[in-house]
């Protein structure tokens, strides 16, 4: 449940982007009529209007996630919040410029805050967040953890930069495709790569030296 709450923004920023493109006078005329006063020049063209309104959904609805939350009681992930202020101030510029290189930024400076709180909180503040996430869950050796924490922040500075290399060689529709399909399936197969890592050092008991042989208890 709480993964298809997660998705909610995405999927409704995809379905309305394809709608509105396959509706796209039609649409760029009820954005105009209704949206005129939120957009500079005041008119909304065929052709910026699918990206549009579909930043516009994927606004509203991380902002009614992040109330939903707050209304009952529950915290709210700083994962959740970090998205709230980037497609807030970015899809605010897409909008109001009727430019899409903002919300293409997106997924960059997403990813990119994911690496640098990893980083920084390795590096600066001597604490490795993976491990303070998962360790109560899941007990590995301390060098198992650091290269985890490695392999994620490269994964994710990766990703950032794969990101703008799809939105400025492709057509904005591709890299909607990119960011709905691509970036997700990458998340899922690296994210299972690393469970098969992982468990090649899971202990029930004190933790193993990364290097050292596996046991006799069936892991590979």
């Amino acid at each position: 449940m709480k993964l298809l709450f997660d998705f909610v923004p995405l999927i409704l920023f995809f379905a309305t982007f394809k709608w509105a493109g396959a509706n796209a006078d039609a649409s760029a005329a009820w954005a105009t009529e209704h949206l005129g006063m939120a957009v500079s020049g005041g008119v909304v063209t065929p052709s910026v209007a699918p990206m549009l309104l579909a930043t516009l959904v994927a606004i509203a609805t991380t902002v009614a996630q992040v109330a939903f939350q707050l209304v009952r009681r529950k915290k709210v992930g700083a994962t959740l919040w970090m998205s709230l202020v980037i497609i807030t101030v970015m899809g605010g510029l897409t909008v109001w410029l009727q430019s899409e290189v903002f919300i293409k930024w997106k997924p960059t400076l997403l990813y990119g805050a994911f690496a640098l709180v990893l980083a920084l909180g390795q590096w600066v503040g001597g604490k490795n967040l993976l491990r303070s996430m998962l360790g109560q869950e899941i007990r590995l050796p301390d060098p198992v953890w650091h290269r985890l924490l490695l392999a994620w922040v490269g994964f994710f500075v990766g990703a950032a930069l794969l990101n703008l290399w799809v939105a400025y060689s492709f057509d904005t529709s591709t890299w909607v495709n990119f960011k709905v399909f691509g970036l997700i399936a990458l998340t899922l197969a690296f994210t299972l790569a690393q469970g098969f890592y992982m468990a090649r050092f899971v202990q029930d008991g004190a933790p193993q030296a990364a290097d050292a042989p596996p046991s006799s208890s069936g892991q590979p």
